[in-house]
């Protein structure tokens, strides 16, 4: 499985963000796709997970403010980011979880949030 995350960028506190992640190869054996970021200095924080069945989980940090979704095509997830604050500033990653339990990362994508 690859993916391929991308859509940060800088944006002004209270404004909005999509980030999208796009899954290639074995994608079929993708049991959830989940949002991670890491800010400086801190340790990697799960934000939002997608799973094939259909349910979300978000981390109280975002519940609320971000909605994660998939296209009708299935191989593209996304990270709709509302009501953005200067703490949500850090890289954003994808990740891919198969049922077989392996584990595959896209690069980051930055997503700044500052006036």
């Amino acid at each position: 499985v690859q993916l391929q995350a991308y859509g940060g960028g800088l944006v002004q506190p209270g404004g909005s963000l999509r980030l999208s992640c796009t899954a290639s190869g074995s994608i079929f054996s993708i049991y959830s796709i989940d949002w991670s970021r890491q800010a400086p200095g801190n340790q990697r924080e799960l934000v939002a997970s997608f799973l094939t069945s259909g349910t979300t989980k978000y981390a109280d940090s975002v519940k609320g403010r971000f909605i994660v979704s998939r296209d009708s095509t299935m191989t593209t997830v996304y990270l709709q980011m509302n009501s953005l604050k200067p703490e949500d500033t850090a890289e954003y990653y994808c990740k891919a979880v198969t049922f077989q339990g392996s584990e595959f990362w896209g690069q980051g994508t930055q997503v700044t949030v500052s006036s």
